[in-house]
């Protein structure tokens, strides 16, 4: 585990209220993402993110998703179904989570710990950024896991 601070990044990005349980429905729209970049022409500079916001660690109350895409570029003029932004500076703490995603709680668990034992503060925005995603074999997923701290 490591706490860094990441630099700003321009994302193409796609944003909904949700839960939890509903988080199974978005997976498609990093395809999508990367078609919208591709038709405006714009270059992909890095892997999927899923971005978390006012996510507290209760799965039956919403939060803000945003499922994105590192980008070369914002057009200074676009008018499609998804949106822009270059970040803020973003100090997290990293731990990179190797296997299926049903482990990611453990992952989150032994982050947090790391946290209350150096008295770091979450920000309740934590990020996901999904280094390998493979859906027939799990177990190859690599995902590091970005926790927003103040």
């Amino acid at each position: 585990m490591d706490v860094k601070s990441i630099h700003p990044i321009n994302f193409l990005y796609f944003r909904v209220e949700t839960r939890v349980s509903e988080l199974s429905r978005f997976l498609p729209v990093a395809q999508d993402l990367f078609r919208e970049a591709a038709q405006q022409n714009i270059p992909v500079t890095g892997p999927v993110h899923w971005h978390y916001y006012g996510f507290t660690g209760d799965v039956n109350k919403p939060f803000q998703l945003e499922v994105a895409i590192p980008v070369g570029e914002i057009p200074d003029e676009y008018d499609g179904r998804f949106h822009f932004k270059r970040t803020e500076s973003f100090k997290c703490v990293i731990v990179r989570h190797e296997g299926n995603w049903l482990d990611l709680p453990a992952t989150y668990d032994k982050a947090m710990e790391f946290m209350k034992q150096n008295k770091l503060t979450p920000s309740a925005v934590n990020r996901e950024v999904y280094i390998n995603a493979d859906f027939r074999y799990p177990e190859s997923n690599i995902t590091e896991v970005q926790i927003g701290i103040n």
